[in-house]
């Protein structure tokens, strides 16, 4: 089964992102976390093979998050999201282990898509 974890605190870009999601994959299972305590949760029931992290989340930094549970799920690949495309966080999210960044309002889902099924392919 493929499962896919949105770590999201805006509800409104998570659903979005979430019924895209569904529309496009409508087999994958999609969970959902709001911060990155409730992520850390989340992978303790299951390591899914995509997580969507925003950097920035209410609790902790998405990179740390990222860092911590790479370490535990070594195959989950993790997608990076933001609002700010800077050189520095696109360093940092390589050096947490990040597969992928994609910068919210500049990233259109025909990119999302694409890596979400490139991995489907797999």
């Amino acid at each position: 089964m493929f499962q896919i974890l949105l770590v999201e605190d805006d509800h409104r870009f998570r659903k979005l992102l979430k019924e895209g999601l569904s529309q496009m994959f409508p087999s994958i299972v999609i969970e959902e976390a709001s911060d990155g305590k409730e992520a850390m949760e989340k992978t303790d029931s299951f390591c899914p093979r995509i997580i969507f992290m925003d950097i920035r989340l209410p609790d902790e930094s998405g990179l740390q998050v990222a860092r911590k549970i790479k370490a535990k799920c070594a195959h989950t690949h993790v997608a990076m999201l933001t609002s700010f495309d800077l050189p520095e966080y696109r360093q940092a999210a390589t050096e947490c282990g990040a597969s992928r960044f994609f910068v919210k309002g500049a990233s259109d889902g025909s990119e999302i898509w694409s890596f979400v099924r490139s991995l489907l392919e797999e």
